[in-house]
């Protein structure tokens, strides 16, 4: 057997592995900086006072902040309701407009093509691979409420609950993954565009989920991701099949169409 097609072979056998090891820098600062972000507004629970928590603006009772005064309120706003589900819209986003579209840009793609590796399986592994980040992600921060869950003041939320809350989180990753993928797969094009088109679809996405409430549009949110990521309230209900189910079935519809554009489309040169 030739030297060439060993070479494919392992390409194939490890382009999972290759890809997480070629974002593991990248990776290792979006949960690093996600679950200490997650830890420190956790951890200042204890310091809110009933005058601050009163003083919430109305207009942001839709992201979540309209029940700072219990636990569970507290931890699905400021922490969960805020900026930790825009990290993981910009994980997704990020990481899915390098999937396909980076190699494409540079040329890349086309010598990863040359080996034994069909599209399709290029783009499944290294969405595997992306969807892998976005649990890491997810279980570090599920570490970080552990870990100040007593400390804070937290410990009337349950542990289930919180993981509960967490898988959302990384389900909510894995759609703009997903979607970045796809876009990415579908047009072509760079993958500064890619990034810009997805995280401007999640930033939109995330405005309409929070400011509906305000505007008399709340059936809006149920077109959103991020309805389903914490409109259940898994924080105080515990885990949402319906919710969780969605959330998988829509990243899989996008990864299932971007895998049939990319299968049939000219690849840049």
């Amino acid at each position: 057997m030739s030297t060439s097609t060993l070479s494919g072979h392992a390409l194939v056998r490890t382009m999972y592995g290759k890809t997480l090891w070629d974002n593991r820098r990248i990776l290792t600062v979006w949960a690093t900086a996600t679950g200490l972000l997650a830890m420190m507004y956790a951890a200042f629970y204890p310091q809110l006072s009933a005058d601050s928590m009163a003083s919430t603006p109305e207009a942001m009772s839709g992201f979540g902040l309209d029940d700072a005064s219990s636990a569970a309120g507290y931890l699905q706003g400021a922490v969960f309701g805020l900026l930790v589900p825009l990290l993981a819209t910009f994980y997704g986003s990020a990481t899915g407009a390098r999937m396909i579209s980076a190699d494409e840009e540079s040329g890349y793609l086309n010598l990863l093509l040359a080996h034994p590796i069909s599209r399709t399986r290029l783009l499944l592994q290294r969405f595997a691979a992306l969807a892998t980040g976005a649990v890491l992600i997810a279980a570090v921060v599920l570490a970080a409420m552990l870990a100040v869950r007593s400390s804070a003041e937290l410990d009337t939320v349950g542990a289930g609950d919180v993981a509960a809350q967490c898988l959302n989180l990384a389900l909510l990753a894995i759609v703009f993954g997903a979607l970045g993928t796809g876009i990415g797969a579908t047009v072509g094009k760079s993958r500064a565009t890619v990034f810009g088109i997805t995280a401007g679809i999640g930033v939109a996405a995330y405005v309409l989920n929070g400011f509906a409430p305000q505007i008399g549009a709340d059936g809006l949110r149920y077109l959103t991701p991020f309805h389903y990521y914490i409109g259940g309230e898994p924080l105080k209900n515990g885990f949402q099949l319906i919710d969780a189910a969605v959330l998988a079935i829509v990243a899989a519809v996008l990864i299932a169409a971007g895998t049939w554009r990319l299968g049939r489309r000219d690849i840049a040169r």
